[in-house]
């Protein structure tokens, strides 16, 4: 088998039955999105994957990254990877043509995040961070910026970073030191550290364009004190071609628990005159422009989580179906450990848990698109508000199950799993950080509830719940699937209910509602992914026809509203009665 096998076929299948793939193509500028050419590029990059990526995740696991002299080298083979897939166009799949990229569908690009992530996710996280760079620079650069950074960074010539975090400043960036004084010719002089800086310093591209948060010297205290900077490793000649080294250097990596052959790095700005800095937009309002970057990447970081899974998935059926131990229920001497019933309910459930994720990061995903391209002002509004709302959900929820879903994979694998030779430690070392970075899922937990569920009173969530209920009246009862209706509509209400709960809980004690943020948050991942795992098996015979594909959908789904979806009846209790016991326990008693 080889290393990584791409899902072509039930990405494609998701996008179409859950992303809306058609309508998608419909809307203005996609026209070229068409199911053919959506699959050709799926297909092509599964053999990139699998071919060039995939080859080098354990590779890298083991060498890691390398530090001397302000200098990182990355192991043997990424460097010439990464320039393949610049070369190769992928990196500018979703951007702007105007700058050299392909106008593509967002959902297309998520798909493609999948493949890349599953494939070699400590090499993925080099055009992640740019990918997220570009969209901001799109959104808020000048004329000037953009001509000068987006054909270059679109091409993948050039990378981005994201400089957020100090010290002393972890999620309360409100507490930034980095400061960055005038220089009165329209520029700025930084000077600064930052800390957790993934590929603040490599070798696969000739530039590297920090987007930093910093202070002016007027800048009012606080988080609405911040601005953003671009400052880049080599300043920009007026053709575009490199300029000087600026002022910045790698101070140290980080030895980390897993994404070894991505470097983490300590950087310094400014340890001379000062860093030569642009800032990007309005002073002071760089938080506000950074929060387009870590959006980006916090749908890109829940993807990661799919990634892992599937990536793990795979790696366990395999195993399961070669090795031979015991003699299982069914009496089938020599068979493989597949025929041992807690070993398939083991294999399921990462199966229904990662075809789940797939389906809340493609319905996420298509929505980002109708809130960016469709004509109608309402329809993006309210695409942009269901957007908001699954952010936090597709970061948090699909990074826990990742971790889940590759703990599973190494008790598929026994003994040998906690072995790293097989591979599976990998997975779950690497999964690890996804449920951290980027905005723990505490913090996600804390932004679905006050800035998402409580600033609009519900309204998208309600809306979203509308829809989901739609999938329940489909089960007619002659349905495949008409055994588990009753389960999704149970699950469904229980969300409803749990919705009205914390929306008067928020009013009457905001910390109350914040103590059952988080099981809230998993209620609505399994609960949202669920009912899109049951829409699209519900159209797996339309659109797969009479197959054992069609079948297997069915069946997957199934066992995930018998196996998984009860949790929500537990999330729910908790949601319930879980805060006060939470804030009643005496903080000295810790």
């Amino acid at each position: 088998m080889a290393e990584y096998q791409a899902p072509v076929a039930d990405i494609l299948f998701t996008l179409e039955a859950v992303a809306g793939l058609e309508a998608i193509a419909a809307l203005p500028g996609y026209g070229e999105a068409t199911p053919d050419t959506v699959q050709a590029v799926l297909e092509e990059a599964g053999k990139f994957a699998g071919e060039v990526l995939a080859p080098l995740n354990a590779i890298g696991d083991r060498a890691g990254c390398r530090y001397a002299n302000g200098t990182v080298s990355t192991p043997e083979g990424f460097a010439a990877a990464y320039r393949r897939f610049a070369e190769g166009g992928w990196n500018a799949i979703a951007f702007d043509p105007e700058y050299g990229g392909q106008g593509m569908p967002w959902a297309l690009t998520s798909a493609l995040q999948e493949i890349w992530n599953s494939a070699n996710m400590a090499l993925a996280l080099c055009p992640l961070l740019t990918q997220g760079a570009i969209e901001a620079l799109q959104l808020c650069g000048t004329a000037d910026q953009k001509r000068t950074y987006l054909p270059r960074m679109i091409a993948g010539t050039w990378t981005g970073s994201m400089n957020l975090t100090e010290p002393q400043a972890g999620t309360d960036l409100g507490s930034i030191r980095s400061r960055a004084e005038p220089a009165g010719d329209g520029t700025y002089r930084l000077k600064g550290q930052k800390i957790f800086i993934t590929y603040g310093e490599h070798d696969f591209a000739e530039n590297i364009v920090h987007f930093v948060l910093a202070r002016l010297p007027d800048a009012p205290a606080g988080s609405k004190g911040i601005s953003l900077f671009i400052v880049p490793k080599y300043l920009p000649k007026a053709d575009g071609s490199l300029g000087p080294r600026n002022d910045l250097r790698c101070v140290s990596i980080e030895h980390k628990l897993g994404i070894n052959a991505s470097p983490t790095c300590v950087m310094a700005y400014g340890d001379n005159e000062g860093a030569k800095a642009f800032i990007v937009g309005e002073p002071h309002r760089g938080l506000e422009y950074m929060f387009i970057m870590m959006n980006n990447a916090r749908l890109a970081v829940g993807i990661q989580g799919l990634s892992i899974a599937e990536r793990a998935y795979q790696r366990a059926a395999a195993y399961a179906r070669s090795r031979v131990q015991g003699v299982p229920a069914d009496g089938a001497k020599g068979a493989p450990i597949l025929h041992h019933p807690d070993v398939r309910r083991n294999l399921l459930t990462m199966r229904a848990l990662t075809e789940a994720m797939r389906c809340l990061v493609l319905y996420a995903a298509g929505a980002l698109d109708r809130a960016k391209q469709h004509p109608d002002k309402t329809e993006r509004m309210k695409n942009q508000a269901l957007t908001d709302l699954l952010i936090p959900i597709v970061k948090a929820w699909c990074t826990d199950q990742g971790v889940r879903v590759a703990s599973l994979g190494i008790q598929v694998h026994g003994g040998l799993g906690f072995i790293e030779q097989t591979g599976a430690a990998q997975h779950y070392r690497d999964a690890r950080i996804a449920p951290i970075y980027e905005g723990t899922n505490g913090i996600q937990a804390i932004d679905l509830m006050g800035r998402k569920l409580l600033r609009d009173e519900g309204r998208a969530m309600k809306a979203l719940i509308h829809d989901l209920s739609a999938t329940v009246s489909q089960i007619g009862p002659e349905s495949e699937l008409s055994a588990v209706r009753p389960i999704l509509e149970a699950a469904i209400n229980l969300l409803e209910t749990n919705t009205s709960q914390v929306l008067l809980m928020g009013k009457r004690d905001l910390s109350e509602a914040l103590a059952v943020a988080t099981p809230f948050l998993a209620l609505c991942g399994v609960v949202i992914a669920g009912a899109l795992l049951v829409r699209s098996a519900l159209l797996a015979r339309t659109i797969s026809g009479e197959s054992g594909f069609a079948a297997a959908k069915i069946a997957t789904a199934r066992f995930f509203m018998t196996n998984i979806m009860p949790e929500a009846l537990a999330q729910s209790g908790m949601v319930g009665g879980g805060g006060a016991s939470t804030l009643a326990f005496p903080l000295d008693a810790f």
